[in-house]
């Protein structure tokens, strides 16, 4: 299984409602490509004070292989809602930090 992780510094401007609208759309990816296996969007909840470097908002989908996880990579549908992402993060790309890790489950 890979874990594709995302983490996000939204812009200030960015409202509550329209980021939640943006993980809405990673959200339903799964309705429409095979092999996710579950997405979890949300914010930081560590106790660990200024550790998350400003990445306090962010989303993970499991997927059951990384064949399943380079599909959802050139989906027209996640490329679309990665660009909504890209613009409304603190300087664009440079917001936004993505790890994919192999649980190997």
């Amino acid at each position: 299984m890979i874990s594709h992780c995302v983490f996000i510094r939204f812009r200030p401007e960015i409202s509550r409602a329209r980021r939640d609208a943006l993980f809405a759309e990673i959200d339903a990816l799964r309705n429409t490509l095979i092999g996710i296996v579950a997405v979890y969007t949300g914010i930081d909840v560590s106790p660990e004070t200024g550790m998350d470097k400003g990445f306090a908002e962010g989303f993970i989908v499991d997927f059951d292989n990384a064949g399943s996880r380079d599909a959802y990579l050139m989906d027209p549908g996640h490329q679309k809602a990665g660009a909504r992402l890209v613009a409304a993060a603190v300087g664009g790309g440079n917001g936004i930090l993505v790890y994919d890790l192999d649980t190997g489950h």
